[in-house]
Formats: structure tokens, C-alpha cells, sequence
């Protein structure tokens, strides 16, 4: 269960993905809350995915379009579609929380591995480097076998000040850009004949972030509404990111939020939540 002190949908309902940071690290009071949350974090699924704080330069060698602030946060796993789709459940339960203290975040796929290697060495050989998607987090290439890096997020505080220009552009025209929540049903189900806990829990999940906001997953209901799959459709090829199953535990993770804030996760003997891979991707399926 969550921890209910904690304004999860008031998170998930203001959060916005920042490209401007100020050049200060965390505060004492947010490093200190940050570790132990995700020291005493439970999420209903085994993994084995490690979070690793590290210290970034001010530069624009990591994130290319922003300015490293100081404090940053890695999730590195395993490089299996089931293993990364965790890595973006798990992973947005901490961003949500840290957006709660007031944190900016941004998920960043898309990112100078190299640079990143040579912050936080993590890669199994050096090797790595020169196979590993062209230097270029996970946007093309080659996938390193084993365990890696598979997103990285800064951890700051938005910057409002100067001309900002992709921050501005990414505000208006993206950050709270959503899909109806009918568009992402899957048929027969239609919005007039869902229940209202679901509709709630639903309706955070389809307000997850997503790579460009493609928004690429979709809801399957059984007739008695007492099981949803989320995942994306069959083939379903992103523009460009090589790993949209994250971005499908992403909304996972909203959608078991939304049920933990109605209180209708079963007991531990009924386990609720399952990941399997199915079509050469992750789906997440849901006992009600």
C-alpha cells in the first residue's frame, strides 16, 4: 500500500516534465526524504532494479537540450522488455513523490551515455561504449545485454527565468496535452459503461507522461470490469524511442496509484497485479 499522507493525485495532476533547471542542489530536507522512501518503496512485482543517485557537471552534455543542475537519479536494470516496463513503474512512483515535495523531474531516455559512463560508471565493459545504441542512451543501436542504465532523470528545481525556448514550447503544446479517456478503450467497454472507481483510476492513468506524448497505451476491460490490461497495441513502433514498454509501466503506475487511493487492491494472498510479455511486448494486468 501507498502511503496515504503522501497528495499522489495532486502530483500526478499538476506534474509537468521541466527542461530548465536552476543550478543549486537539492535541498537537505529533500535529500533526506528522497532515500528512504525509495529505500522502503513496495511495489507489487519482483525486480531487481537499483536507483543511483549521481552528481551531473552544468553542462549540456548529458541531456543535449538542457543544463545538468547538480543532483540526478538513474534506474538501471536489466535490458528485457519485462525488466524495462518495471523500470518505469517503479521509477514513476519516485518521481511522483519527489514532484510531491516539490521537485522538478524530466524522464530522459535519450541521453550521452558516454557522458553518462563517465558520471556514474555503471556499463559491464568499456566495450560497451562502442556497441551500446551509438553513444546515445536508448535511441538507436545496438542494446547492451545484461544490466545497464535505462533512464535517467534530473532532480532540481524549475528555473522560470531567461527565454527558455524548448521549456516554453514543451508547456504549452505538450506537457498537458492528453487523449480522452475514450479513445485509449478497447472495445466492446465504452466510457458510459464504466464504473466510477474505475473511471477515477483510469483517468490517472491515461495523464502519465509518455516519450513526444504519444500516449501509446491502451485500456482492455473484461464485460464484468474485474480485470484491465494496459499495454500497447500489437507492433506498435514508436517514432523514436526504442522502448515504449517503459513508458507502459509509466501508466501502469498511475492506474495501481488510483487504486490504492480508492482502497481496492485485494489482499496480499490474491496477488492483483501481473506483467507478462505478450507479442513481443509488456502487458500489465490488473484483478479487481
Amino acid at each position: 500500500m501507498l502511503n496515504p499522507s503522501i497528495p499522489w493525485e495532486n502530483a500526478i495532476r499538476t506534474r509537468r516534465s521541466v527542461r530548465n533547471y536552476k543550478l543549486e542542489p537539492l535541498r537537505k530536507e529533500h535529500n533526506e526524504a528522497l532515500s528512504p522512501f525509495i529505500q522502503t518503496l513496495t511495489v507489487p512485482f519482483q525486480h531487481d532494479i537499483e536507483c543511483r543517485f549521481f552528481k551531473a557537471d552544468p553542462t549540456k552534455k548529458l541531456y543535449f537540450s538542457i543544463t545538468s543542475p547538480p543532483d540526478n537519479l538513474a534506474f538501471l536494470a536489466s535490458t528485457d522488455i519485462l525488466s524495462i516496463s518495471k523500470v518505469g513503474f517503479l521509477g514513476e512512483l519516485i518521481v511522483i513523490y519527489a514532484n510531491s515535495l516539490g521537485i522538478s523531474t524530466c524522464w530522459y531516455g535519450h541521453y550521452h551515455l558516454e557522458e553518462l559512463q563517465r558520471l556514474m560508471p555503471h556499463l559491464p565493459a568499456p566495450d560497451c561504449l562502442k556497441t551500446s545504441n551509438m553513444g546515445f542512451g536508448y535511441s538507436k543501436g545496438e542494446t547492451v545485454e545484461g544490466r545497464r542504465a535505462i533512464c535517467v532523470t534530473p532532480l532540481g528545481y524549475h528555473d522560470t527565468t531567461g527565454l527558455r525556448l524548448v521549456d516554453r514550447i514543451t508547456e504549452t503544446f505538450i506537457s498537458y496535452k492528453r487523449k480522452p479517456l475514450e479513445e485509449l478503450l478497447i472495445q466492446p467497454i465504452t466510457l458510459s459503461t464504466l464504473s466510477d472507481p474505475l473511471r477515477y483510476a483510469l483517468d490517472l492513468a491515461r495523464l502519465a507522461p509518455s516519450a513526444a506524448n504519444s500516449q501509446h497505451w491502451r485500456f482492455e476491460i473484461s464485460e464484468d470490469q474485474s480485470t484491465v490490461k494496459i499495454a500497447m497495441p500489437p507492433g506498435y513502433k514508436h517514432l523514436k524511442w526504442e522502448h515504449p514498454n517503459v513508458d507502459i509501466g509509466i501508466c501502469a503506475a498511475h492506474f495501481w496509484v488510483g487504486l490504492n487511493l480508492l482502497g481496492l487492491t485485494p489482499s496480499v494472498s490474491t496477488p492483483s497485479v501481473s506483467l507478462s510479455l505478450e507479442e513481443g511486448r509488456a502487458v500489465w494486468t490488473f484483478k479487481l
